[in-house]
This record gives structure tokens, C-alpha cells and sequence, in this order.
């Protein structure tokens, strides 16, 4: 079963977008090594963080769209992560279980309204004075 995940790191500011690319073109063969296919990869530039790492108040933040059959495709990857001190964070989340879980519960109200619709409304009948 083709599983999609999604890896998010946080590289210091400071590199220039040569070191930058790099640094990502390690981390994207090393999860094609063991088994994985970056379909997407994506560059947001540098962002402010929500709060200072490292004395760091901003971070150039890459993304990585991933498909595995695996789920231990990111094993040496996060090992390297945390061992690199140019990642200020790191995070890496399955994606597609989310999407099945989230499909399935929006098309059960769907089928309730459904079937609340097509049945008759029942009122009451009032009662004559006599």
C-alpha cells in the first residue's frame, strides 16, 4: 500500500540559498535511497518563527511531499536532522490516513441528510372542539 507523507524542516537563516539547496538535495537523495519518491518539493523562503530557536527569530523552511511503501524511509533522514545543527526543527507526518479518515466523515452526513430528507415530515393533527 503507496503511503504519502509530508516532511517539513526548518534550516537557519543564515545559509545562503546555494548551502540551502544543498542541504536539501542530501536529505531528498537520502529518503530516495531508502525507498522513498519525493514527488513535490517546495521552498517557502524564510519565514518569521512563532518563537526563537537558537537565539533565531526566522527560519528558510522546505517541504517535502514523500510516497513510500514503507514507513521507515525517514529513519536516517531524522537521525541526520537531529544531529544537524543548520535544521532548527524538523517534522514528518503521514498524510494520506488523515485524507481517508477525513473523506469518510464528511460523506456521512451526506448520507444522513439523505435519508432524513426523503422521509415525511409527520404533524400533528388538531383536534376539533366538539
Amino acid at each position: 500500500m503507496l503511503r504519502e507523507y509530508e516532511l517539513m524542516f526548518v534550516i537557519d537563516p543564515r545559509l545562503t540559498d546555494e548551502e540551502i539547496v544543498s542541504l536539501a538535495d542530501q536529505y531528498k537523495e537520502m529518503v530516495q535511497s531508502a525507498g522513498g519518491d519525493v514527488w513535490r518539493e517546495e521552498s517557502w523562503g524564510k519565514r518569521k518563527l512563532a518563537y526563537q530557536i537558537n537565539k533565531l527569530s526566522e527560519g528558510s523552511y522546505m517541504l517535502f511531499h514523500v510516497r513510500s511503501e514503507r514507513g521507515d524511509v525517514f529513519v536516517e533522514v531524522e537521525q541526520r536532522m537531529r544531529q544537524n545543527e543548520k535544521v532548527l526543527r524538523y517534522l514528518t507526518i503521514r498524510t494520506d490516513a488523515g485524507r481517508l479518515r477525513h473523506r469518510g466523515a464528511k460523506e456521512e452526513p451526506a448520507e444522513e441528510a439523505a435519508t432524513e430528507s426523503t422521509e415525511t415530515p409527520q404533524t400533528p393533527v388538531a383536534e376539533e372542539a366538539s
